[in-house]
């Protein structure tokens, strides 16, 4: 249900859209030690908690935590641009990787690729995301529509997948699960009650668990179920998007 690859090109990211595959993964996207420094250089200035999971630490504000109220949706558009500016500047005198990660997949897919617009506005793409040592981060899916249930741009999707650059790991667990049936959005909010998600043990086995090396690239079907094991001693930090897909006609989005 993973896909290993050497590059990313339009028959992988075909076969994450046709769902023949949950995940594929680009080992070594950067050199291990590379992706430790970079990763040490975004975490030295500190970070904050999401506004609604503050259990995960974060850099730069994800659409999600908007929650539909307006002034936090033009908060998050405020601040897209310095925070596209903040990563670039602590990845500094290196380049930043989402930048590169956002050519390759223009490059890759023959309608190309660019930010997506939502409200006639720029979202931004380049989320560093925190889990520190022994947290888990609760099971959940990531759904445009749900986030932004009045936009025909967002409803459109009808594949969204879910990218993320492993720099620093901890010594032991941080693995990414991903559950291979789906939970309709309605029931798992349910579930999750007052919280961004739910105990894995509710969902059984997960059908993939993979622990990511400093420097892999994987991604995955974010409407999905997922989840990550808590881990030992060091933070996990990765950079994070998503990549909306329309049709083989269409352009990919990127957008956090």
């Amino acid at each position: 249900m993973m896909l290993d690859v050497g590059c990313l090109d339009e028959t992988c990211l075909q076969k994450l859209a046709n769902e023949e595959v949950l995940a594929i993964r680009l080992k070594h996207f950067l050199p291990g030690p590379l992706a430790r420094k970079i990763g040490n250089k975004i975490l030295a200035p500190g970070f904050e908690g999401y506004l609604n999971a503050p259990s995960i630490g974060r850099i730069g504000m994800a659409f999600y935590e908007a929650q539909n109220q307006p002034p936090l949706i033009e908060d998050y558009f405020e601040r897209a641009s310095a925070n596209t500016a903040e990563l670039r500047a602590r990845c500094a005198p290196y380049s930043s990787p989402v930048d590169t990660l956002r050519c390759l997949l223009d490059e890759a897919w023959p309608a190309g690729a660019h930010l997506e617009t939502l409200y006639g506005r720029k979202m931004y793409a380049g989320l560093s995301r925190v889990v520190k040592p022994g947290v888990c981060f609760l099971a959940h899916h990531d759904i445009f529509a749900k986030d932004a249930p009045d936009s025909f741009q967002a409803r459109s999707l009808e594949a969204q997948f879910a990218c993320n650059l492993y720099l620093n790991m901890p010594t032991e667990g941080g693995a990414l699960q991903i559950w291979d049936h789906d939970i309709s959005p309605e029931r798992f909010d349910e579930m999750r009650g007052d919280s961004y998600g739910i105990d894995p043990a509710l969902l059984g086995p997960p059908t993939l668990e993979i622990v990511p090396q400093p420097g892999d690239f994987i991604m995955f079907n974010s409407r999905r179920m997922h989840a990550v094991t808590p881990g030992l001693a060091d933070p996990r930090l990765s950079l994070s998007f998503f990549v909306g897909y329309r049709g083989n006609a269409s352009p990919l989005t990127f957008w956090s």
